[in-house]
């Protein structure tokens, strides 16, 4: 596959988080399989997939709201805490109506 045919939201992960969504699709799905792959509890599995989801989520919502796309990355790698982006995020599109 040339990298012109890789959507942007693969482009934009890290190489470790490449790596998980592999052994992910090669463990069926399991993150029991997952969670004895990394040697870590199932919970632990599923915050990192849940955190997973959301930098794919914020990657699609970069082209239209950069500044929020900042917010929540920074809140999801935990820069910052999230009621404050939430804070952030909602004063920014108050204002932003406003013009």
């Amino acid at each position: 596959m040339s990298m012109q045919v890789v959507p942007e939201w693969i482009v934009n992960l890290e190489d470790e988080d490449i790596s998980f969504i592999k052994k992910f699709i090669l463990a069926s799905g399991s993150l029991k399989e997952m969670a004895k792959q990394y040697e870590v509890t199932y919970p632990t599995i599923r915050l990192r997939l849940d955190k997973l989801i959301q930098t794919i989520k914020i990657n699609d919502d970069t082209e239209s709201e950069p500044y929020v796309a900042l917010i929540k990355r920074l809140a999801i790698n935990e820069k910052l805490d999230f009621d404050t982006a939430k804070i952030l995020i909602s004063e920014y599109k108050k204002n932003k109506g406003c013009k």
